[in-house]
């Protein structure tokens, strides 16, 4: 029987494309709407990868007969999610750089209230946002969405290629 097969990688980019479009798509929404600060929502967010790392070991596995390795599925979801992270973290810097550079600002403002609300002093408050300053300028954004992609889409596919894998018999 000759069917033809679809390797990993391009299932992982296809689909690392859509879902960082998609993802992208998420983010303009909440920035616009200036929703970006709500944690909910940001949670809410996570499920974004989630959907695209599942459609994709379904794409694969509908194109190699059923089959996919648990490897295969580490592999994919990890490269998916490091695809999406990059795409989502240059939206973020052009945003932040060029479009609305007062998105920082709000952000800011959004973590002293939260600081406030749990009690901290003002010198408690400026210490820890002088800590975070070194981690939320645009091009520090972009390195840890790319890392944080990579590392949140490995996760997901820990589990889920466990869940979903379907190795192929030995003696076939």
């Amino acid at each position: 029987m000759d069917h033809q097969t679809t390797t990993p990688t391009s299932v992982a980019i296809r689909y690392g494309l859509i879902t960082g479009f998609v993802s992208i798509i998420f983010a303009l929404i909440l920035y616009v709407t200036q929703l970006n600060t709500n944690t909910a929502l940001s949670w809410i967010g996570m499920l974004i990868p989630l959907a695209g790392i599942i459609l994709a070991y379904k794409a694969f596995k509908n194109d190699n007969g059923g089959y996919m390795s648990y490897g295969q599925g580490l592999g994919i979801g990890t490269l998916l999610s490091t695809i999406s992270g990059l795409l989502g973290g240059i939206f973020h810097y052009v945003y932040v750089s060029f479009i609305d550079a007062g998105v920082m600002t709000r952000m800011r403002d959004a973590q002293v209230l939260e600081m406030e609300k749990k009690g901290l002093s003002d010198e408690q408050i400026e210490q820890a946002l002088g800590m975070a300053e070194s981690f939320t300028g645009p091009t520090m954004m972009l390195v840890m969405s790319i890392l944080g992609g990579a590392l949140l889409g490995f996760l997901i596919s820990l589990v889920v290629a466990a869940i979903m894998k379907n190795n192929q018999p030995e003696f076939e």
